[in-house]
């Protein structure tokens, strides 16, 4: 078979260099008119660089398009590769990624067929991008009909150029070119014949010269052939077929059933060897085969020849046995849904059904949900497939609809064959968490851990469980370990999770699992959280889901921290990106999280009106049964009504209360509050007693440092000061760790703080950071020559390694500030330097005895 150049088509390559002075151009004419060979001879062209595109086949998922697209133009500019698929996709941060790249490296943009791109979210956001283009850049459209993307801005600001199917056909004189580069001898009459019965359609005379190309009389064969486009390809295919040499007949027609093959795929389905050196001198040929990487690997008909030689193969092979074959070959290699493609072509739909049942979940883990819900459509309306109820239980839940999805897991359950694959109860099990779990349903929950195998009974040797499974699985594990305030249990699952999720190249379901984790170390240490939030938040924003769904309950719990420590600035910043990230049918759980974090931003500013419309707002989300957390709730929203004066109310609300809640140390502390409030201090103390002795259920650290402020101040109503100052110290102590605030501003403990005697606490620098958020009298030390509050913040940073100038940008203040405070410190503290005035504030119990550093 004769190599042929690309015709330099000169009249249509001088239209594409003046279209380059617009932003966009686009191509539209229809199948066979030579838009692809035009396009590359443009790109073989020009000095710019540029980055192809062709879109396959029935492009369903809008991230799988944008990922293909930036990985074109990454390969062109030389820079990082784009982030891993997942379901979360950041459609506007993956716009601008594309949109910097192409202005970074003056890019042109060639996307070829732009009909297969199905997905209207993707359609939507490339209609974006064309009209928001960098000036440098330039992108090339080539599409059979009418574009789909939104086109009329760009033209009505003359920005769009257009080349249309009449632009196409060859001219004559291009025709004499053709044949005279195949080496192919006609008559000025047989030109001009040939012509006119193609009238210049480019893939008619392609196929018309792989036919004359070494014929005997080739007169006769122009002479032979006329009529429609349809009749004259169909005729000029078979020609040309009859004209090839066996092993290259048998590759066309038998991989025709493919969109894209490879030469091991060839050799497979042609049951011969070398099939790659036929698809390279197809290629090279320009006989209706491209290629589809750099490597050139991987290659592809023109649509309308491939089309042609599958109507020519369903006359002369067995097609459902290739398209088996090739099934087998693709589930092999790992393209799933390529495979149950072409089960669904053999008509094989039991195989393609359990197929598409065992890989729904990582497909969608893939970004390919969309996929996932087409090929669902593709079985036939009415078949009795109840293996596919699982994969239609993870496109309802995709979807976010659960309780569809229960209903199919209902289905799936009463499958007999499903229950003896130990792999498919397992993956039941974990879908019936994730729907418990997404309608709030947390009793739900607890009653479907047990149907799941532990963490020890999951290896590979043990049972089958797919490793994405297991990951999701250990995920909704923690998650509603978390929401039982089983903390301990909870961070235990949600690290062996991470741990699954980035062994098995899972960086989403490993953010999921981080981002929870933050919640379930506020057991222990605050530092913790912090630090699992960041890590959570870094991983995520590194692969482009800082706005996603998947990273807010790490928002939501750094705002709650930041704010338990007194930072309402950051506070309000974190939870601020929290509201962005939680879509108002998001997560229950996720949504009530949110009001909660708002409610104690709120109350750390003394908004206790705002705390209250939260908690009534937590109070309204949807939720299926109880939750660790609705005591919280119940309890902030009693204290709430009682700090703003609605006793009435705050009554009522704790008479509501079930027996169950009653006994938690939330509920009980609300009690207390209102007790205080109403004069009876004595049965306030008596309320905590079981908080104070732990054996109240309760988040074990917060709760009690709020217990002991409220028994504080309620001995101190009682003339009790020995036991008022004991609790706070006791409070103190609890918060000085983590330097907590919060419940000191909510239990309204200035009054307790200001008369503890400066000299006689450990605590005095934590003191006087809550007293400086607190609206009350300054500090009235029993020591003869007290530090003031001012002069107590600057001694706590004594004992750190920060120079002067540091601590003054520490509090915001000059430096002669810090060196006048540090001079009133060594003189009252009788000190003569810095280690001698840390070490005297330490005896007198100014500083406590490990302090070193403080934020």
């Amino acid at each position: 078979m004769p190599g042929q150049r690309l015709i330099d088509r000169r009249h249509l390559i001088d239209a594409l260099d003046r279209a380059a002075a617009q932003q966009v151009t686009v191509i539209s004419a229809p199948a066979g008119s030579g838009k692809t060979s035009l396009l590359r001879s443009w790109a073989a062209h020009t000095d710019r660089r540029t980055a192809y595109l062709a879109i396959r086949t029935d492009q369903y998922d809008a991230q799988l398009f944008w990922l293909a697209l930036l990985t074109a133009v990454q390969e062109t500019t030389g820079s990082t590769q784009p982030p891993p698929s997942s379901p979360g996709f950041d459609a506007t941060a993956m716009v601008d990624t594309v949109r910097s790249e192409l202005g970074a490296g003056a890019i042109v943009l060639i996307i070829d067929d732009l009909h297969e791109l199905t997905s209207a979210d993707a359609i939507t956001q490339l209609s974006t991008l064309l009209t928001t283009l960098p000036p440098e850049a330039h992108v090339v459209i080539a599409t059979r009909g009418e574009p789909t993307v939104r086109l009329q801005r760009l033209r009505l600001v003359g920005e769009l150029a257009e080349i249309r199917a009449p632009d196409l056909p060859f001219t004559e004189a291009e025709t004499r070119e053709l044949l005279a580069d195949a080496r192919v001898n006609l008559s000025d009459a047989a030109i001009a014949v040939l012509q006119d019965r193609t009238e210049g359609w480019a893939a008619g005379l392609r196929l018309a010269l792989l036919s004359l190309a070494g014929h005997p009389d080739p007169e006769r064969f122009v002479a032979e052939f006329s009529g429609t486009d349809r009749t004259v390809a169909e005729y000029l295919l078979a020609e040309m077929l009859d004209r090839q040499p066996d092993d290259v007949q048998r590759l066309l027609l038998r991989t025709s059933v493919l969109d894209r093959v490879n030469g091991e795929l060839a050799d497979l389905l042609t049951g011969a060897v070398g099939s790659e050196r036929i698809l390279l001198a197809l290629e090279d040929a320009n006989a209706f085969v491209v290629s589809l990487d750099h490597e050139r690997t991987w290659f592809r008909y023109h649509h309308l020849f491939r089309d042609l030689l599958r109507l020519e193969l369903r006359r002369t092979n067995d097609v459902h046995q290739l398209h088996r074959e090739a099934a087998h070959w693709f589930s092999e290699y790992g393209d799933i849904a390529e495979a149950v493609r072409h089960l669904q072509a053999a008509g094989d739909w039991a195989e393609a059904a359990q197929l598409l049942t065992d890989h729904a979940l990582s497909l969608t883990l893939d970004g390919e949900a969309a996929t996932v819900a087409a090929l669902l459509g593709s079985f036939p309306p009415g078949a009795d497939l109840p293996s596919l109820a699982v994969a239609h239980a993870v496109a309802e839940l995709n979807r976010g609809r659960p309780e569809r999805a229960a209903a199919h897991l209902d289905v799936a359950r009463a499958d007999p064959s499903a229950g003896r694959s130990y792999r498919m109860a397992t993956t039941v099990a974990a879908l019936d968490l994730l729907v418990a779990r997404l309608r709030g349903n947390f009793d739900g929950v607890v009653e479907q851990i047990e149907a799941l195998p532990s963490a020890t009974d999951l290896s590979p040797s043990d049972v089958a469980l797919s490793n994405d499974a297991r990951a999701t699985a250990l995920l909704n594990l923690g998650v509603t370990a978390a929401w039982s305030l089983r903390l301990a249990e909870s961070e235990k699952y949600l690290l062996e999770g991470a741990a699954a999720a980035r062994e098995n190249g899972r960086p989403y379901l490993e953010v999921a699992c981080l981002a929870h984790l933050g919640f379930a170390a506020t057991r222990d240490s605050l530092a913790d959280v912090r630090r699992y939030c960041e890590d959570a938040i870094a991983l995520a924003t590194r692969h482009g889901w800082a706005g996603e769904p998947v990273i807010a309950p790490a928002y939501i719990t750094l705002s709650a921290t930041v704010a338990w420590t007194g930072d309402f600035d950051e506070a309000e910043r974190w939870l601020d990106r929290a509201r962005a990230a939680v879509p108002p049918d998001g997560e229950p759980g996720v949504q009530l999280l949110l009001h909660l974090a708002t409610a104690t931003l709120a109350a750390g500013r003394g908004r206790y009106d705002d705390v209250l419309a939260s908690l009534v707002a937590a109070g309204s989300v949807r939720m299926t049964g109880r939750h660790a957390l609705t005591s919280r709730v119940l309890g902030w929203t009693i204290a709430a009504q009682v700090r703003l004066g609605q006793l009435d109310r705050a009554r009522e609300t704790l008479a509501a209360v079930d027996d169950r809640s009653r006994s938690t140390g939330e509920i009980r502390i609300a009690a207390a509050v209102l007790q205080v409030a109403e004069g009876h201090p004595d049965q306030a103390r008596a309320e905590l007693r079981a908080v104070l002795d732990g054996t109240a259920p309760s988040n074990p650290r917060l709760t009690t440092i709020e217990a002991n402020l409220l028994d504080a101040l309620a001995a101190r109503s009682l003339g009790d000061d020995e036991s008022a100052r004991a609790s706070t110290e006791r409070a103190l102590q609890l918060a000085e760790p983590d330097r907590i605030v919060l419940p000191f501003l909510m239990a309204q403990a200035g009054p307790l703080l200001a008369e503890l005697p400066t000299h006689g606490t450990t605590h005095a620098a934590l003191v006087a950071d809550i007293l400086d958020l607190i609206p009350a009298e300054p500090v009235v030390p029993a020591s003869a020559d007290p530090l003031s509050r001012t002069e107590l913040r600057v001694l706590r940073y004594l004992p750190t390694n920060l120079t002067r100038p540091e601590i003054a940008d520490k509090l915001s203040v000059s430096l002669n500030t810090v060196n006048t405070h540090i001079r009133h410190i060594y003189t009252k503290l009788g000190a003569t330097d810095r280690s001698n005035a840390v070490q005297r504030a330490r005896e007198l119990r100014l500083l406590s005895p490990t302090s070193t550093a403080y934020r």
